[in-house]
């Protein structure tokens, strides 16, 4: 009879397999474990990191909890900045005349001898003036003369020249043809920016003020109140904690222009719904990764890690501490029975009414609330020494220990096979030899 070898290989992979199956199965299952515990403190991290980004992001730029509103009886002219230690109050104002820059133009020529000085200044102030020599701009087609184009590039290269810019515009006469103005522009509005220039040699001949040089001329109290001025017409805290810029200038006798300064209650009250949202969130993550489950719920990947649970202990005790005399509860954000952040509207208009300044200590005072949560959930998403980046690691070590549990059973699986690859061989040929032994004897 001759041999099977097919079968003599089946017999010892699956007798290999039963030695290894158990240790490969329990393998198996730490691996798939550990993926969904890396999967869930990936989560984690990332909520972690939305929560902070949502929170400090409700302070950008300076901003504050406390949210300030004007309004203005018109439209059209001003717009206004307020900041959260803006008093509320009423003003009335008067725009007799809106800043503007100067410019002046030099038509009837399209460039210029290569020689001479050509002075320019702005102001009164000999700091702001330079020079442009002539002989020394460049004359890229070699033609004896600067065009205005190189003349432009001149000036606005010149080292002391700190607020002007040049530039040509091309344009047709009435007979078609070429027509080059020579623009000096002015880089700021305002009286003190006029620019004067002085050709002693006549090469640009007079100028034409196209935009005077004006300061912004507004009235407060009406047409005749105070006057304010401004080489700009943004007036930068023009009334503590305000910053208008105005846009219109009032015809004699037009009805001034009101603004209201208040509260703006509901854009508060829902910056302080985006807090708790943002919170909510989280700990929902927190609720779903560290469930205990039951008969109707599966159990968390990250149930019973105590690391995880200092996290969430320590934002809720945050979120309970009072800064700047002030916390939570005080107005009216107080937790659920499910641990969720929930806010009363009617307390939080009372304490808001009551003291606005309150809130704004809470939220901006040195060591406030949103400080605090910063340097604490940075604690755990650090990328050098954080805990979300150590605890990933970890996991990500038990996992490569669980790749080398798959290693060696393989090297067992093959002791085993070749183990009983060569006993069921050397049955099949004892099993042969008397086959053949009893043939003879038939």
């Amino acid at each position: 009879m001759a041999i099977d070898t097919d079968y003599a290989k089946n017999m010892a992979s699956q007798l290999a397999n039963y030695q290894v199956q158990g240790a490969w199965t329990r393998a198996q299952n730490s691996e798939k474990a550990y993926q969904s515990q890396l999967k869930a403190v990936g989560t984690l991290d990332s909520a972690l990191k939305s929560f902070r980004s949502a929170v400090t992001g409700l302070r950008s730029g300076g901003s504050s909890m406390l949210i300030n509103s004007a309004t203005f009886s018109q439209t059209g002219y001003a717009s206004a900045t307020v900041s959260a230690s803006a008093a509320p109050g009423n003003y009335q104002f008067f725009v007799e005349q809106l800043a503007s820059s100067h410019q002046l133009g030099f038509s009837g020529l399209a460039s210029v001898p290569a020689s001479g000085i050509l002075k320019f200044q702005q102001g009164s102030d000999a700091a702001r003036a330079f020079e442009v020599d002539l002989a020394g701009v460049s004359d890229a087609d070699g033609d004896g003369t600067v065009s205005l184009s190189e003349l432009a590039s001149a000036i606005n290269a010149a080292p002391d020249n700190t607020g002007m810019t040049a530039s040509v515009v091309r344009s047709t006469d009435a007979n078609g043809d070429p027509l080059y103005t020579l623009l000096l522009s002015s880089n700021e509005s305002g009286a003190a920016n006029a620019i004067t220039v002085t050709d002693g040699a006549g090469f640009l001949g007079a100028a034409t003020e196209l935009s005077a040089a004006k300061d912004a001329r507004v009235r407060l109290g009406g047409e005749t109140g105070m006057l304010l001025t401004n080489s700009s017409n943004t007036f930068s805290n023009m009334i503590d904690g305000v910053s208008l810029t105005f846009t219109k200038a009032h015809a004699p006798g037009e009805t001034p222009l009101s603004l209201t300064v208040g509260q703006d209650k509901t854009a508060t009250e829902a910056k302080m719904k985006s807090f708790i949202d943002a919170f909510n969130t989280l700990m929902s993550t927190f609720d779903s990764l560290t469930a205990s489950g039951g008969k109707d719920s599966e159990r968390g990947s990250l149930a019973g890690d105590s690391s995880i649970r200092s996290v969430e202990s320590m934002l809720n005790q945050v979120v309970r501490t009072a800064f700047g005399g002030k916390s939570l509860i005080d107005f009216g954000v107080a937790a659920d029975r499910n641990g969720k952040l929930a806010l009363n509207a009617e307390r939080f208009a009372k304490a808001l009414a009551a003291d606005p300044a309150g809130l704004d200590k809470l939220f901006s005072e040195k060591d406030n609330l949103i400080d605090s949560i910063d340097k604490n959930i940075a604690v755990y998403t650090g990328s050098v020494n954080g805990v979300m980046k150590n605890r990933k690691e970890f996991i990500n070590a038990q996992i490569g220990r669980v790749q080398d549990q798959y290693e060696a059973l393989d090297r067992q699986y093959e002791i085993y096979y070749g183990r009983y690859l060569r006993q069921y061989t050397n049955m099949m040929e004892i099993m042969s030899s008397m086959q053949q032994t009893q043939g003879m004897f038939g």
